[in-house]
């Protein structure tokens, strides 16, 4: 095989494609129909009673805390090993992210270190379903719960993904998700806020729109009449200077219809699309199992995944060095790859702002030395599993065999 094989690509359509364009023909390329579809489309899958469409994941995620009226001088727990959003988005609103270790199987947050992280500044707890596995996301939910705190669950991983039967994006007081296109679905960035929470729904909706005032004080949801044309919606006549009348602090922080159509197209396949990335993680896992030299994803049997990406983990004996020799070695080849996640703590800005160092988080430190993300999109064939898992079985050999 000699063609490159990229770590990740969309799945974009003509039906994606149609939509696109008919959208560009139309006279609305912002604050219309089509995020309203889209939100309606996202809302019914998670089962929450509204959706709000943003510019992004990252947006989603200070937006919700900005509305759950976190800010200076409060602590949110949350994780060490995610992609450095979930933390920033706390740092955005003067808030300080408290890290807790993760569990070695799910790679999400222990939930029996939360209750030590809990303090009286503690007023949130940000939950990361890494890499889209969902497990413990009922557990962090009763802790808070217990504790009359709201979560915020980042699922921008895990869309299509289910625990028990629940969707994910169902738990907790808030949930966002991210549209990038290494996701499952993609509007190419973008992203959605999901709540049952009116209040904190008709808040985000004025702060992506420079905090502009909700139309009779609480708008109601994606789906009902009241709020055809949405939030931002500019109002019929503009003698009234309502379209120009700002009551908070806000942001330019709303999805166009172009990036809409997108997302519709793309949650029209969801299903389609899930399946297909199962049938893809399937093949590595027939292919992988029987490595002594891998560790591959645990899922528990009460839940299904959509498989954001692939990511192994190297025996315990491997070291950084080696593992990123492996990496560089499956480039040379045309073999995408990538050492998901760096801990957050150890980023260069953490440690100076923080003083973290290494050996604060060591089950995160362990995991994050020896992941390696491989080559994973919807189209991928047997043949393109076949020659990563044996790309990836070259490499482990050259190690093994440099080891003497």
């Amino acid at each position: 095989m000699s063609h490159e094989i990229p770590l990740s690509k969309p799945d974009i359509t003509q039906l994606e494609i149609d939509a696109v364009v008919q959208t560009m023909m139309s006279d609305r390329l912002s604050i219309g129909p089509v995020q309203e579809q889209f939100e309606h489309l996202v809302a019914a899958r998670t089962e929450r009673d509204h959706a709000i469409a943003c510019s992004s994941g990252t947006a989603g995620l200070h937006m919700a805390l900005l509305a759950l009226g976190i800010g200076p001088g409060d602590e949110v727990i949350t994780t060490p090993f995610s992609f450095i959003a979930s933390s920033n988005a706390i740092l955005y609103v003067g808030a300080k992210p408290v890290f807790v270790d993760i569990c070695p199987r799910s790679l999400n947050m222990d939930p029996d270190r939360i209750e030590a992280a809990i303090t009286p500044r503690t007023k949130a707890i940000l939950a990361v379903e890494t890499f889209g596995n969902p497990e413990y996301m009922d557990v962090y939910e009763q802790i808070a719960a217990r504790h009359e705190m709201p979560m915020i669950e980042d699922c921008c991983e895990a869309l299509g993904c289910t625990l028990k039967g629940r969707p994910c994006g169902s738990f907790g007081r808030v949930g966002v998700f991210g549209f990038y296109p290494n996701k499952q679905i993609t509007t190419g960035e973008g992203g959605m806020i999901v709540t049952s929470d009116r209040r904190l729904a008709d808040m985000c909706r004025s702060l992506r729109s420079q905090g502009r005032p909700v139309p009779g004080g609480l708008v109601s949801g994606p789906s009902s009449p009241a709020s055809v044309g949405g939030l931002d919606a500019p109002p019929p006549t503009l003698s009234t200077g309502s379209w120009l009348l700002h009551e908070r602090l806000g942001y330019n922080y709303r999805l166009s219809e172009i990036h809409a159509a997108i997302g519709v197209g793309q949650m029209k396949r969801l299903d389609e699309i899930v399946a297909k990335r199962q049938a893809v993680a399937r093949m590595y896992m027939n292919k992988l199992m029987d490595s002594p030299d891998l560790m591959l994803p645990t899922i528990r049997s009460d839940a299904t995944m959509s498989w954001f990406v692939f990511v192994l983990r190297l025996a315990t004996s491997y070291t950084r060095e080696e593992r990123d020799r492996i990496i560089a070695g499956l480039r040379r080849h045309e073999v995408g790859a990538a050492d998901y996640f760096p801990c957050i703590h150890l980023q260069p800005f953490y440690r100076q702002m923080f003083g973290y160092k290494p050996g604060d988080f060591p089950i995160a430190e362990s995991v994050s030395q020896r992941t390696i993300a491989v080559p994973f999109y919807n189209s991928m064939t047997q043949r393109d599993v076949d020659f990563v898992s044996q790309t990836l079985g070259l490499m482990l050999s050259r190690e093994n065999l440099s080891r003497g």
